[in-house]
């Protein structure tokens, strides 16, 4: 039998959340949520929309824990070169380290070469 990966509603999980705990910001999050597929940046987007800036210590915790598909990575390199920004920038705009940013260039360009 050959099991599929499943990936949670995050639409659903965060339709609902809002629904019962912050309805108030649904107009706000309606563009995102009505989306076809919801990346990993926007997912992103909906938890800071939502909570907006939480305590360091969260964030700290939180940071640690994300991960990107290469999708995602391509988005984020993008957006770096349609703004100008230099990998310090990018680090600071999407709360990353440069490391990760550096990592991501050498494997995106092994990966299209």
């Amino acid at each position: 039998m050959i099991s599929k990966k499943t990936t949670p509603n995050y639409r659903q999980i965060y339709i609902d959340l809002i629904n019962i705990k912050f309805p108030e910001k649904m107009e706000k999050c309606l563009p995102l949520l009505n989306k076809a597929d919801l990346s990993e940046i926007d997912i992103i987007e909906l938890n800071n929309m939502i909570f907006e800036r939480a305590d360091k210590e969260i964030e700290k915790f939180n940071q640690r824990h994300r991960s990107y598909s290469l999708p995602s990575i391509q988005k984020i390199l993008d957006y770096q070169k349609k703004h100008n920004y230099n990998n310090t920038q990018l680090a600071n705009h999407f709360r990353l380290s440069r490391n990760t940013v550096t990592k991501w260039k050498k494997m995106i360009s092994k990966h299209h070469v």
